[in-house]
């Protein structure tokens, strides 16, 4: 039976440091602790629906790591998170000194016979993990040409 409460798909990211991350993901972005085992290096963590795991690795414990993990981790993948706040999100981080990968900015994306938009920027985690925070900026008709 599944929990209908529980997301489908929760990524659970391996981090150096459990105190670092959550200083990053909770302080800086916004998320919340959902729920922790401190014993174990491990937080669940949501910001409006979007969850996540991090574990603090632990080269002694149980692992499922299937090669070396060099920083940055995470390397060909990107978490699009979806934000209601950007703005609140950046002044965050700025007041962290925390650097951008990419600076913010307006896309609009064709979806079938529409374009979705999305204001958006790039960061790197501690561990090097690429986020994508996006805000709505609504849909609208596809541009004649």
């Amino acid at each position: 039976m599944s929990d209908s409460r529980r997301p489908r798909l929760v990524p659970e990211l391996l981090v150096t440091d459990l105190e670092a991350s959550l200083g990053f993901w909770r302080d800086a972005l916004g998320f919340r602790v959902v729920y922790e085992r401190p014993e174990h290096g491990f937080a669940s963590i949501d910001l409006d629906g979007a969850v996540l795991m991090l574990e603090q690795r632990d080269k002694a414990a149980r692992t499922w790591e299937t090669g070396p993990l060099d920083h940055p981790l995470g390397r060909g993948i990107n978490f699009e998170i979806a934000v209601a706040d950007l703005d609140a999100i950046l002044a965050r981080l700025e007041a962290k000194d925390w650097p951008l990968y990419m600076a913010p900015e307006a896309r609009w994306y064709r979806v079938d016979r529409h374009e979705t938009g999305q204001r958006q920027f790039l960061v790197q985690d501690p561990d090097g993990y690429l986020l994508r925070l996006a805000q709505s900026l609504g849909t609208r008709p596809i541009p004649l040409a």
